[in-house]
């Protein structure tokens, strides 16, 4: 029942009633979440809620998975769109970046001039793309200087030297799980403040060799090819989703995480 609005007393001021909302503090790290697998009528904040519901958002610092269809994806292989335009609005919105995984390993110039509507469409501050294959970085850097660009896991970054070298041409990388149990390794790293490490493990964190990255590569051109994987054919332990624990990290001043899902009914996270 509503109340008469005759019998209403006079507005109290706000000041009497509300308190200025405070801005929230800085997280003491932030993460990059998966979007793998995310049916493209999913809305995402529903999504990522549960998915990554123990995360609060103002954590989750981007959002990976695939928009458009292109030759340029990697990583997985490219069944269907996982994030809309929709998606896209509302997470930048929030302050949420795209993360576009454009990790193929083979790109040529006329595949790059075939994703400038799909790059001019997402071309933001907010947004970066995840590569693999330094010409696209190169190209990107020219003509889209509002993305953060982000070197992929899958360039194996496992030197000192070679992070260096990277770091010239990315914003930050990514480093191979494994990095994570070197803890000598990661203190010795200059810019920490670029580096992103996982902050779970899947399959790749024993895997000796990783063929699935260039089968994959060459199955998202959709001309063919097939899967490898070297579990068939090299031993290794098997260990499901391993979760790393953060706090020697944040010690040692890495502040950016990467965050899988695990694969339902598999010994991995995608």
């Amino acid at each position: 029942m509503y109340a008469d609005p005759r019998n209403l007393k006079k507005p109290v001021p706000v000041g009497r009633v509300f308190t200025a909302a405070k801005p929230l503090e800085a997280p003491e790290a932030t993460y990059t979440v998966s979007a793998r697998g995310k049916p493209a009528n999913a809305p995402i904040f529903a999504f990522l809620r549960r998915q990554f519901g123990n995360i609060p958002l103002h954590e989750i610092e981007s959002v990976f998975g695939f928009v458009q269809k292109t030759t340029l994806y990697g990583g997985r292989y490219f069944n269907e769109r996982e994030l809309t335009d929709r998606d896209v609005t509302q997470l930048n919105n929030a302050g949420i970046g795209l993360r576009i995984p454009m990790t193929n390993h083979h790109v040529s110039k006329a595949e790059y001039e075939d994703a400038r509507p799909l790059l001019n469409r997402h071309h933001a501050k907010v947004n970066s793309v995840i590569i693999t294959n330094d010409d696209l970085a190169h190209w990107l850097r020219r003509d889209y200087p509002d993305y953060t660009l982000d070197g992929s896991v899958i360039k194996n970054l496992k030197t000192h030297r070679k992070i260096n070298e990277a770091l010239d041409i990315y914003d930050s990388i990514v480093l191979p799980m494994r990095l994570n149990e070197d803890f000598d390794f990661l203190d010795r790293i200059r810019e920490k403040d670029r580096i992103i490490l996982f902050a779970n493990a899947g399959c790749a964190l024993t895997c000796p060799s990783k063929l699935c990255y260039p089968s994959v590569s060459v199955m998202n051109k959709f001309e063919g090819g097939k899967f490898r994987c070297s579990q068939p054919v090299k031993d290794r332990d098997l260990l499901g989703m391993v979760d790393f624990p953060l706090r020697p990290y944040l010690d040692m001043g890495f502040t950016h995480f990467k965050l899988l899902r695990a694969l339902p009914n598999a010994m991995t996270g995608y």
